[in-house]
């Protein structure tokens, strides 16, 4: 058999057995608050100290943050104003390229020049100066309505853009010469200039040059909706101000999205009849497309349309016109080909799917020359 377990006798000590231990603990009390009230005064001196330290060191951080502040507030007033100086009093930073010395003024007296691609730095003797250039577009807007030939107009204004362009003048003359050959180009169909027209005329509305900023809005919304581009469209139209949707012209480009939108088609043709300024002109540029639109709705809803009811609704000049559209989409379904123009009735049955294919084909992309 093992062994039994070792038997611990665990006695528990008492304070009674040990004499003078409670005199002691009162003589260490009574040292303890002479202490601790001398350690209370050294610890508020001790924290007294490191709060003026902590305070002197938030000073500091607060006066470099203050002029590290200060210094990036007049580096950027510094480099704006370098930007806005003139030539003769420059913002002298040696990190900046100080473009205006070398900035040409020509010497060119002649009012026409023909536009040459630059291969190479201008020379000031084939540059016109401000003051020439002026006379120049004075000159090109009395051969306009001399009914001079567009691509000779369009040549000089090129080279007037060219000139102000080497010579850095963007002011209200640069506006006024961009808006000018902008109405010229949508005039002859020349889209490729006028995107390049309008373009230019965004950046340089957008530096606060005045100009006809609505009329070119407006135009702006149309291409818009010529390019069938509906997000931009819609970012486009969050940003105009109150003033510009007040402007009448504004106001009938946001009326022709609201209808095409809608496909009102009858609403869509009396705001073509009734643009302003130049905006037919770039309705015109998608005027076939809608049309096309509108004429499939029309052969959903009735059996038979008289080519007159086609001419008034959708904007044709004559029934000769409506009659050729519907031929060029392959729609021209007429209910008896020996009829004249006048009394023709064009079968929908037949001629809906047709329109449909012309739609897809046709239509399905859109092609904007120039477009920047």
């Amino acid at each position: 058999m093992p062994p039994p377990p070792p038997v611990i006798n665990l006695k528990r000590k008492s304070i009674d057995n040990q004499p003078g231990k409670k005199a002691k603990k009162a003589n260490n009390n009574t040292n303890k608050t002479v202490t601790s009230s001398n350690d209370y005064h050294n610890d508020q001196a001790a924290l007294n100290r490191r709060a003026e330290r902590f305070q002197r060191e938030h000073d500091i951080e607060r006066n470099k943050s203050f002029q590290t502040h200060h210094k990036t507030v007049n580096n950027y007033h510094n480099y704006h104003a370098s930007r806005s100086a003139s030539a003769d009093e420059p913002e002298a930073d040696p990190k900046v390229v100080d473009w205006d010395r070398f900035t040409i003024v020509g010497t060119s007296q002649e009012l026409f020049k023909d536009y040459l691609r630059l291969t190479s730095e201008p020379k000031p003797e084939t540059i016109r100066p401000y003051p020439v250039l002026q006379q120049t577009l004075l000159a090109l807007k009395k051969k306009w309505k001399e009914k001079c030939s567009y691509n000779w107009i369009c040549n000089q204004f090129k080279s007037l853009r060219q000139d102000l362009t080497v010579q850095r003048i963007k002011n209200d003359f640069t506006v006024q010469v961009y808006e000018i050959h902008a109405r010229m180009a949508l005039e002859s169909n020349d889209m490729v200039e006028y995107n390049q027209c309008q373009a230019t005329l965004k950046s340089l509305y957008d530096l606060g040059i005045p100009g006809k900023v609505e009329e070119f809005t407006a135009y702006r919304i149309l291409m818009l909706l010529h390019g069938r581009n509906r997000s931009e469209l819609n970012l486009y139209v969050g940003q105009l101000t109150p003033k510009q949707k007040s402007d009448p012209a504004v106001r009938h480009a946001l009326s022709v999205q609201r209808v095409m939108a809608m496909g009102n088609y009858h609403s869509f043709f009396d705001l073509y009849l009734n643009a302003p300024n130049m905006g037919a002109y770039i309705m015109d540029h998608f005027i076939d497309r809608e049309r096309t639109r509108a004429l499939i709705i029309i052969t959903k809803a009735y059996l038979k349309v008289p080519l007159s009811f086609i001419v008034k609704e959708l904007a044709f000049e004559t029934s000769e016109e409506a009659r050729l559209f519907l031929a060029g989409h392959s729609a021209d379904t007429f209910t008896d080909q020996r009829h004249p123009d006048t009394q023709k009735i064009l079968d929908s049955k037949q001629a809906n799917p047709k329109l449909q294919q012309a739609l897809e084909e046709k239509y399905r992309k859109v092609m904007i020359r120039g477009a920047i």
